[in-house]
């Protein structure tokens, strides 16, 4: 009979992290240790873990306080950790870090308002502890049809239990993208159980029977038979090899394979008893396996290739029973570093086997103590050839400081350490230095080390450069090596040179570290040397920058200047007008008045505008005057009082003949206008007068002959009187008495009555 055994048979990595965290855990013996739930789903496992005192309890009030909890690898929800640490209880947490990812996730949407959709069963320990950190409100199924049925129209968040179905989560993904609006999907199917799966349904399709080993509650399991049965008709689900069934045996081709929580020897056992039918001179298939396999003791180095990476470890087939394991802090020191960017899966790298453990079958493995040993040897060959290397300090200690040579660690006393003393050793860290091993004591495993001597080789051979090119005036790249009150050294290659304080700035500064810092990188010029004392003098100012040159360029006698009060004298007030430019202002020169003293009209900060009266270059003296300006403005302004006069008087004629001007011309715009008017007017009032008449006429003509036929009427008989007085008088009475008569008469007919 001929045994396919899968590669991936067995405990995954997450497993063997969980049972080695519980096996390290007994064999310091510290109180009781208690597992939530069965750490993994395999019966034969727990029953080991109980013989070493582990106890299993699914109640966190039975664990007694002086307790250690181990949290198994599916994971706990969020109110479990808070109920710990309120019960005070100590515990040590296995989760999966795939898992441990997935708590992350939901955490992390739920707060942010997203709905979460576990794609997994139920009832599972894990798919539990996940919905517990949302509060338990997912919406959790293993139907894909189910999720066209919800709808969400929410922002929806949706991950997978780790053992969870490749194909049918490929279909929970396709109808989720087209039922939910705003979808996020996390794949969190962990990676070796779909390599498990995937292998073991490749081997089922190639045998006439298939054995899967695991416990009959384990997840994983479950779906390893699910597969393999969709291909391999003959598909037998066992916990251990007592389970096998006969038929097995009278197959040519029996494929094996085991879930995550399936220990390496119960898979041995199963294989042993497999082929116990072997033909006669044959290796039975557990020889040659345990032939082809690698027996690593610590101290070994081993190679093998990356299959697996997490935030914790790094997983490694040695071809081995058990695959290494390489804790993060084993592959570098700097506990920052993204693993994924020094490693990747299919890498082959070298380790060094520092631990095996019997009890689950990892073998620690570590690449820095294998670079530390090559660089152990790598020490040695040097001091014998007294080779410079280079390393980098990584920390400072009592005494001195550690430089990292390949992981190897190489002790460099104080005095060692630098060309001059150092106070403080720590602003070496960091730094990448070259070094002579001087001592290599193997009984203490000691390096000893050296960076004076090699920098005061190269320093000498720079001196001895410099002096054969150096004159004054020539310019160089330096480093400022150290401040001191008085000025900056700066490193010119081979020798420190001083730059005096007076020689940093044009202006007062109180401190070199005001205008530099150590580290800097600056130009300088030689101003003098002394080759016989090794002491040379810098100058870093520029002559260009020299706020009097540019004042020169700038500034004139009788130039109106905007300045600033710096400082206040008895005498006067100094008034900057470039840095370190300062005009001075008399007293006299402040007011047109005679002031009692300088205060009283100006105060430090003061912008003040005043006129450039003298100007002395070679001594650096500029004179100011406000008064200047004062004066200038007083004669400017009575000057300017006769032409205002006349200004206004101009201006004030102007105005006048402007309005007289508009009055003509508004006067004649309106002639045209009155007069169409005023003929209008006048129309109209004649014909209003003439209707007027005409009514009138036509209204008295009645009336006036009425009345002048009743005048008519009335007069005859007074015509009729006069006519016979008249005839009488020419009879003999006087004219005068007939005119009286007829008065009288006429005055009494007057006074009579109306009815009359």
């Amino acid at each position: 009979m001929k045994i396919l055994l899968a590669k991936s048979a067995g405990f995954c990595f997450g497993v063997k992290r969980a049972i080695e965290i519980a096996c390290e855990t007994a064999a310091d013996k510290k109180g009781n240790i208690y597992t939530l739930g069965p750490l993994i789903h395999n019966r034969h496992v727990i029953k080991m873990l109980g013989d070493y005192g582990i106890k299993e309890t699914n109640d966190i009030e039975e664990i007694p306080p002086d307790s250690t909890l181990i949290i198994r690898t599916h994971g706990v929800s969020a109110d479990i950790y808070r109920r710990l640490d309120e019960k005070g209880i100590q515990y040590i947490d296995a989760t999966c870090p795939y898992v441990k990812k997935i708590h992350k996730i939901v955490h992390n949407y739920h707060n942010k308002g997203y709905k979460i959709i576990i794609f997994g069963n139920e009832n599972h320990p894990e798919v539990k502890g996940i919905n517990g950190w949302c509060n338990y409100s997912a919406f959790i199924t293993e139907d894909p049809v189910s999720i066209e049925k919800i709808a969400i129209d929410d922002k929806t968040c949706i991950v997978a239990q780790t053992t969870s179905s490749k194909e049918i989560w490929g279909k929970i993904k396709k109808n989720a993208k087209t039922s939910c609006k705003d979808v996020l999907i996390f794949d969190t199917i962990c990676k070796a159980t779909y390599e498990r799966q995937a292998e073991a349904k490749d081997i089922a399709q190639k045998s006439d029977c298939m054995v899967i080993i695991g416990g009959f509650h384990s997840s994983n399991t479950k779906k390893l038979y699910d597969e393999c049965r969709k291909v391999c008709e003959k598909t037998y689900l066992i916990e251990s090899a007592s389970e096998l069934p006969k038929s097995v045996f009278d197959t040519c081709i029996a494929g094996v394979t085991a879930g995550a929580s399936t220990p390496e020897w119960i898979i041995k056992e199963v294989i042993s008893i497999m082929s116990e039918e072997k033909a006669q001179g044959e290796l039975s298939f557990v020889e040659e396996l345990d032939k082809s396999l690698v027996d690593p003791k610590t101290g070994d180095i081993v190679k093998g290739t990356v299959i697996g990476i997490t935030p914790t470890e790094v997983y490694v087939d040695i071809g081995f029973k058990a695959d290494g394991v390489i804790p993060i802090d084993q592959i570098t020191s700097d506990p920052d570093a993204d693993i994924e960017q020094i490693l990747k899966v299919g890498d082959e790298i070298e380790a060094f086997v520092y631990r095996v453990s019997d009890v689950e079958g990892t073998v620690g493995l570590s690449i820095r103590k294998l670079e530390a040993i090559e660089g152990r040897k790598k020490l040695e060959s040097a001091m014998e050839t007294k080779e410079v290397l280079k390393g980098t300090i990584a920390e400072a200690v009592n005494g001195g400081v550690i430089i990292r040579y390949n992981d190897a660690r190489v002790f460099v006393p104080a005095s060692l350490a630098s060309l001059r003393y150092l106070k403080d050793l720590n602003t070496l860290v960091g730094q990448e230095v070259p070094f002579r091993v001087i001592e290599i004591n193997r009984r203490r495993r000691k390096i000893i080390g050296s960076i004076k001597s090699v920098l005061q080789e190269e320093k000498e051979r720079q001196l001895n450069e410099f002096w054969e090119n150096a004159e004054v005036g020539k310019v160089y790249d330096g480093i400022v090596k150290s401040l001191t009150d008085f000025g900056a050294f700066v490193d010119i290659g081979g020798i420190d040179g001083l730059v005096h304080i007076s020689e940093l700035s044009w202006e007062r500064i109180k401190h070199p570290s005001e205008v530099l810092n150590v580290g800097d990188k600056i130009k300088v010029f030689i101003i003098d040397m002394d080759k016989g004392k090794n002491k040379v003098s810098l100058g870093f100012k520029r002559k260009e920058d020299n706020p009097w040159i540019k004042a020169q360029e700038m500034f004139n006698v009788g130039d109106i200047v905007n300045a600033k009060i710096v400082r206040l004298v008895s005498f006067g007030a100094f008034a900057q007008l470039l840095p370190t430019v300062d005009g001075l202002i008399h007293i006299s020169q402040i007011s047109t008045e005679r002031i009692p003293k300088v205060s009283s009209v100006l105060s430090v900060g003061q912008e003040v505008t005043a006129k450039i009266t003298n100007i002395d270059w070679e001594n650096k003296k500029i004179s100011l005057s406000i008064r200047a300006l004062l004066e200038q403005d007083a004669a400017a302004k009575k000057a300017q009082e006769p032409e205002q006069q006349a200004e206004a008087e101009v201006a004030e004629q102007t105005e006048e003949t402007e309005q007289q001007v508009e009055a003509e011309t508004a006067e004649q715009a309106q002639e045209p206008e009155q007069q169409v008017e005023s003929e209008a007017a006048e129309q109209t009032e004649e014909t209003e007068q003439q209707a007027e008449a005409e009514a009138v006429e036509q209204t008295e003509e009645p009336e006036q002959q009425a009345e002048a036929e009743a005048a008519e009427q009335a007069q005859e008989p007074e015509q009729q009187n006069a006519a016979e007085e008249e005839e009488s008088g020419k009879e003999g009475i006087p004219e005068n008495e007939t005119k009286q008569a007829a008065h009288e008469d006429a005055q009494r007919e007057s006074e009579q009555p109306d009815s009359e």
